[in-house]
C-alpha cells in the first residue's frame, strides 16, 4: 500500500497498549497500572473515548457531550493525573456521531434541535433529512394503541423513559418539529449502521467541528494527549477533510479505523499516518493457517450447516437483507422516490467491494474509484435494469453532491452490517478468518505474500491482533488456526458432539468452534455469545425480530453443550493446545515486529480467550499479570508468551520507527513452516509455522537459516548465533526467536 501522508511527529510511539475504560475501571486505575505497562514495554497508553458518554456505558462511542471529559472516569482533573503518572496517552475519538440517549433531554444539543426545529443553531450539528418532514424518531413499541402512552409532563412529552420537548407554545404531538415512529422504522437523520440511537454529525462545518473537537483539542495543545485513533471515517462526509483539518489543529500520531478490503490501499492523501491495523491482522492470521486443510474444513462446514460452499452468494444475501431491513431511509434519500432508480442504488450497493471508493463532490473521480463503481455497476446490472444502473453509478460519479456524498456514507454500513455482522456469522468454515476486514474463503497466505505486504507498510500505520471489536482473541485464532492441519480429526470431533447434542444447524457448527476455541468457558459466556451470533445471523432470530422459544433453545443447547460434552471437547482442546500456542507466540513476534507501530490490547500479553465484545471487555487480572511479570521461567503457556511479549516490545523500542524489512532465506524442506526477517541491521525475527504439520514430518532437521553478517543473541535464551543456524538448534526451546546484533 503506499505511504499516507508522512508523521510530522518526531518519533511516534513505539508501542501502544489499549484500555478498555468503564465505570468500574477510569482514569485513577489506569494510573495504577503505568509501572507495570513501562515495565511490560509499552511506551503509550492507548485509551477509548474519554468524552461524557452515557453514564452506564461499558465502552463511550454514544457520547453525550463533547465539552467535558467523561465524569464517571474522573473528570478532566483524573484524566490529567494519568497523564501526570507518566505514560504519554493516545485516545479514541468518535467524530462521526453523537448519541441520543434516554432520556433524550441528557444530550443538550438534540434536544434544542427537537423544540426548535431547522431554523436552529443546534440544527446545524445533526445531519437530518428536513426535507422529509418533521424528524422521524423511532422510539414507538409494538402495538397499534403505544401512541396513547405518550404523556404531557409539563414542557415536555414522556413515552416511558423517553422524554422529548414541546416545541414553544404548543400542547400537541402533532406540531412539534418531530414525530414518534415505531422503533423498527428508519430515523429522519443518519445514524451510525443501523444503531438509531447514536446520530450522525455534521463535523464537515467547520464550527461543529471547532465545538466537538475543543476539549480534545485543548488536551492536546496541554500536552495530555499524544495521539489520536480516529473512529469510523468513513462515516463521515469528507473523510479527507475532516482529517487534514484534525492534522492542521493537532499535530500528533494519529490512525484512522479504516477498514481496508484485501488489496485496498490506504487513500494516500489522508493526513493519518495509517489505519489502526485490521489489515496486519488478517495477514497474519491467514500467515499461520494451512491452506492444505482448505476444502476439507469447507466440506465439513457446509455438511453440518448445509449452506452453500460459494461465499460470494452468501455475502449478496447478507448485503441484500440488511438493505431492505435497515437501510431503506438511506435508498429513499438516494433514488427520491423513484422506483427503478431506488432498486438499481440498493444493488450497487450490494455489488460494493469496499467500504468507501473515496469519490469528492466537484472533482474528477479518482481512476481506482472509477474501477471500483463501473466493477459494481457491471455486477449490479445483472440483477437490475441496466440502465438505471448505469444512470445510479453516474450519479454516484459525477452527480449532485448530495448523492455524491449519501452513496459514500451508504456503503460502509451496509458492508458492516452486511459482511460483518451478518455474513461472518453464517459463511464460518473457519471462523478465525472471520475477522473485521477479513475474507474467509481466503484461507492462506504464502511466506512470500507476507513478505511482501510488509514492504508496501506505512511505517507508522498501527498494528494488532485483539481490539475491543475483533469477533474473537488472538489466542482464540490461535486454536482455530490448527484445525486447518488436523482437518479430519476436527470433523470426527465435531460429528461426536452433534450426535449427542444439537439445535440449529446454521447455528451449531460455529457453536463448536467457539466452545472448543474459547475453553474452558462457563454456560453464561457461551450462551451469550450464541445469542448475540444467532442475532447476528438473521437467519432465525434477530435484533428486531426476536423469538423466545428460539431464545430458550440457544441457552438450553449451551448448557447441554458443555454438561454433556465438556470433558470431550476439553480433551480435544489439550490436543490441540502445543501448536496453537506455537501460533500464539509466533504471530505475537510477528505483530510486534513488523512494520507499523504495535498496540496491545489489554490482557493479551498472556493468553486470552475471549469472544465478540462485551466479552472481550471484561475485567482483567493484573495482579496475575504482575506476578508473572517478576516470576522467573517461562514454563506455561501464560509465561511464554508474555515472555516473547515483553521481549520483542523491548527490542522493538530499540529500533528506528521506519527500520527497513528485509526477509530472510531459509533453506530444507521443512522451509515453508518458518517465517523469518531482518528489521534495520539490527533485529532478526523467526517464528514457527504450521505447527502440527511440522510434527509430522518429525520437526525441523537439516533446514538452515542465513543470518545477516554479524553476532546475533537470541534475547529468549541468551544464546549467541553467526552465519548459517540450524532451525532444529535455533528453536529447541521456543517456537519463535528474537535476535539482535551484538
Amino acid at each position: 500500500m503506499t505511504d499516507p501522508v508522512p508523521s510530522p511527529v518526531p518519533r511516534p510511539p513505539a508501542a501502544t497498549y489499549r484500555l478498555q475504560l468503564t465505570p468500574a475501571f477510569g482514569f485513577a486505575d489506569a494510573a495504577a497500572l503505568t509501572g507495570y505497562l513501562t515495565e511490560l514495554g509499552v511506551s503509550h497508553l492507548y485509551l477509548s473515548p474519554i468524552l461524557q458518554a452515557v453514564p452506564s456505558s461499558l465502552h463511550g462511542y454514544d457520547v453525550t457531550d463533547h465539552s467535558r471529559v467523561r465524569e464517571e472516569f474522573g473528570g478532566a482533573r483524573g484524566l490529567r493525573e494519568l497523564a501526570a503518572a507518566g505514560l504519554p496517552m493516545i485516545t479514541d475519538i468518535v467524530p462521526n456521531h453523537m448519541t441520543v440517549p434516554v432520556p433524550e433531554s441528557d444530550n443538550r444539543r438534540l434536544w434544542e434541535l427537537l423544540r426548535d426545529g431547522p431554523g436552529t443553531a443546534a440544527a446545524r450539528w445533526f445531519d437530518v433529512d428536513w426535507d422529509a418532514g418533521p424528524v422521524a424518531m423511532p422510539v414507538l413499541g409494538d402495538g397499534a394503541d403505544t401512541g396513547t402512552e405518550v404523556v404531557a409532563d409539563g414542557d415536555a412529552l414522556r413515552y416511558h423513559d423517553h422524554r422529548f420537548p414541546l416545541r414553544p407554545g404548543t400542547t400537541d404531538l402533532a406540531d412539534q418539529h418531530y414525530r414518534l415512529v415505531p422503533w423498527r422504522q428508519g430515523p429522519g437523520y443518519r445514524r451510525f449502521f443501523d444503531v438509531s440511537s447514536l446520530i450522525g454529525l455534521r463535523v464537515e462545518d467547520p464550527e461543529i467541528f471547532d465545538a466537538t473537537h475543543e476539549v480534545i483539542l485543548t488536551l492536546i495543545a496541554e500536552g495530555v494527549l499524544t495521539g489520536l485513533r480516529v473512529d469510523h471515517p468513513d462515516g463521515l462526509a469528507d473523510p479527507r477533510g475532516y482529517l487534514a483539518r484534525l492534522r492542521e489543529r493537532a499535530q500528533v500520531w494519529t490512525v484512522a479505523e479504516k477498514i481496508l478490503i484485501d488489496g485496498e490501499r490506504l487513500p494516500s492523501d489522508w493526513a493519518c499516518d495509517g489505519t489502526t491495523g485490521y489489515d496486519a491482522l488478517n495477514m497474519i492470521t491467514r500467515l499461520f493457517v494451512d491452506p492444505a486443510g482448505q476444502q476439507s474444513l469447507v466440506d465439513t462446514f457446509v455438511k453440518h450447516t448445509g449452506v452453500t460452499q460459494d461465499y460470494d452468494v452468501i455475502v449478496y444475501e447478507s448485503k441484500k437483507q440488511v438493505l431492505a431491513q435497515f437501510f431503506g431511509v438511506e435508498l429513499d434519500r438516494l433514488s427520491r422516490g423513484e422506483p427503478g432508480l431506488r432498486e438499481a442504488m440498493a444493488e450497487l450497493l450490494a455489488a460494493m467491494p469496499v467500504y468507501r471508493a473515496y469519490i469528492v463532490p466537484g472533482e474528477e473521480p479518482p481512476p481506482e474509484s472509477v474501477q471500483v463503481i463501473r466493477s459494481a455497476a457491471e455486477l449490479a446490472a445483472l440483477r437490475a435494469d441496466p440502465n438505471a444502473v448505469r444512470l445510479a453509478a453516474d450519479l454516484v460519479l459525477h452527480g449532485p453532491p448530495e448523492t455524491v456524498v449519501r452513496f459514500q456514507q451508504a456503503c460502509g454500513p451496509v458492508m458492516a452490517k452486511g459482511v460483518e455482522d451478518t455474513a461472518l456469522y453464517r459463511w464460518y468454515p473457519l471462523a478465525c478468518l472471520n475477522e473485521v476486514g477479513g475474507e474467509p474463503d481466503r484461507f492462506s497466505v504464502t511466506a512470500e505474500e507476507f513478505h511482501a505486504f510488509c514492504a508496501e507498510m506505512p511505517p507508522y500505520g498501527m498494528t494488532t491482533l485483539s481490539t475491543h471489536d475483533t469477533k474473537r482473541s488472538e489466542d482464540v485464532r490461535a486454536r482455530l488456526a490448527v484445525l486447518s492441519e488436523l482437518p479430519g480429526e476436527w470433523a470426527e470431533a465435531v460429528a461426536e458432539w452433534s450426535a449427542r447434542v444439537s439445535f440449529d444447524p446454521r447455528l451449531d457448527y460455529l457453536a463448536w468452534q467457539n466452545l472448543m476455541a474459547a475453553w474452558p468457558i462457563d454456560v453464561e459466556r457461551f450462551g451469550d455469545y450464541l445469542f448475540k451470533a444467532a442475532r447476528e445471523a438473521k437467519t432465525s432470530i434477530s435484533w428486531i425480530a426476536p423469538d423466545p422459544a428460539y431464545e430458550a433453545g440457544v441457552r438450553d443447547f449451551a448448557t447441554r453443550a458443555i454438561d454433556e460434552c465438556g470433558p470431550s471437547v476439553a480433551a480435544f482442546t489439550e490436543r490441540i493446545d502445543r501448536f496453537a500456542r506455537v501460533n500464539s507466540l509466533g504471530q505475537k513476534a510477528v505483530q510486534i515486529m513488523m512494520p507499523g507501530v504495535p498496540d496491545v490490547y489489554q490482557g493479551t500479553e498472556t493468553t486470552d480467550f475471549s469472544l465478540v465484545d462485551p466479552d472481550n471487555r471484561r475485567p482483567v487480572d493484573y495482579a496475575y499479570r504482575r506476578s508473572l511479570l517478576a516470576g522467573p521461567g517461562a514454563d506455561s503457556w501464560d509465561a511464554a508468551k508474555l515472555l516473547v511479549t515483553r521481549t520483542a516490545l523491548a527490542l522493538r523500542s530499540r529500533l528506528a520507527p521506519a527500520a527497513s524489512y528485509v526477509p530472510l532465506t531459509v533453506t530444507g524442506e521443512a522451509g515453508d513452516h518458518v517465517i523469518a526477517f531482518c528489521r534495520g541491521e539490527h533485529a532478526v525475527t523467526v517464528a514457527t509455522r504450521h505447527p502440527a504439520g511440522l510434527s509430522r514430518r518429525g520437526g525441523f532437521t537439516g533446514e538452515i537459516l542465513a543470518l545477516p553478517p554479524g553476532r546475533w543473541r537470541c534475547l529468549l535464551t541468551g544464546e549467541q548465533h553467526t552465519g548459517r543456524i540450524p532451525l532444529a538448534h535455533l528453536l529447541a526451546r521456543y517456537p519463535v526467536a528474537l535476535l539482535e546484533r551484538e
